[in-house]
């Protein structure tokens, strides 16, 4: 695994956003803003790598004040600097009702839905505002047994009580019902997403990378759940959030841990290495 030095070979940081680059009120701190902007007029590129819908990110784009690209829904969307779409891989249309229809068996479970420039939600979540307070992203309602299926980029399902052992189970008969037609992994542990089989933020920032000369080798990555793990591995170094959960740490136990967003534990290491 490549390490800093003075000499780095990185041009590329690709961050997750919750968990990992925002504070804990999901919003970026002021010294994470004032570092992105310094990473900036240092001539590095910057990606936010995240399991957000693009409008959302858009919208915390505007408040770094940076260009950047914008790797969303977990991969299966990237847009440019300018906004401009580079690529798009939607869950098979085919597949969007059966994936629903596994998890309507319990009615306690949000069903979301990512479609195009929309986010689509089963039933009314006021607890939801507090993560897009500050892009004024809202969604819209669907429902969940006649649901759309074009253009979606991403189905995800969140618990009311965060409970992560009631998703495993549902997780488990997802992969046994559609083996490797899908990726399915944990952004934390109360929200299970589902996207196509050859979507993650590693295959992503892979294809930013070469759009840009450059290799996966060029990349730091910052990540703190499943739905990171490709990324973090991928990236010729990938730092593990310390408040990660333990599958994570699990999956990567090669990759350095640094500490957490509530300490802006990103910003920091990008000044101690990188500047």
């Amino acid at each position: 695994m490549t390490t800093t030095s003075k000499d780095t070979p990185f041009h590329i940081v690709a961050s997750d956003l919750d968990g990992t680059l925002l504070a804990p009120n999901h919003q970026l701190s002021d010294f994470s803003k004032q570092t992105l902007k310094a990473l900036h007029e240092k001539g590095f590129t910057f990606i936010f790598a995240t399991g957000r819908h693009h409008v959302d990110v858009a919208g915390i784009r505007e408040i770094a004040g940076i260009p950047a690209y914008m790797i969303t829904s977990n991969g299966a969307r990237v847009h440019d600097q300018n906004d401009q779409l580079m690529y798009s891989n939607n869950v098979p249309k085919e597949l969007v009702q059966s994936v629903i229809d596994v998890i309507r068996q319990d009615p306690a479970i949000f069903i979301h839905m990512y479609q195009d420039e929309d986010w689509l939600l089963d039933r009314d979540d006021e607890r939801l505002a507090k993560f897009h307070s500050e892009s004024g992203f809202s969604y819209k309602r669907f429902e969940a047994g006649n649901a759309p299926n074009e253009g979606i980029a991403k189905i995800f399902f969140t618990h009311p009580e965060h409970d992560h052992e009631h998703l495993v189970g549902f997780e488990n008969q997802l992969r046994e019902q559609f083996g490797d037609q899908l990726n399915i992994a944990f952004s934390t542990p109360w929200c299970l997403e589902v996207m196509n089989a050859e979507v993650s933020k590693g295959h992503a920032l892979d294809a930013v990378a070469k759009s840009l000369g450059l290799g996966l080798e060029n990349c730091i990555a910052f990540g703190d759940g499943m739905n990171d793990a490709e990324m973090l591995a991928m990236a010729g170094k990938g730092l593990v959030m310390g408040t990660s959960h333990h599958k994570v740490k699990q999956a990567l136990p090669n990759n350095e841990v640094i500490g957490s967003n509530a300490e802006d534990a990103v910003a920091h290491y990008l000044h101690d290495h990188l500047f």
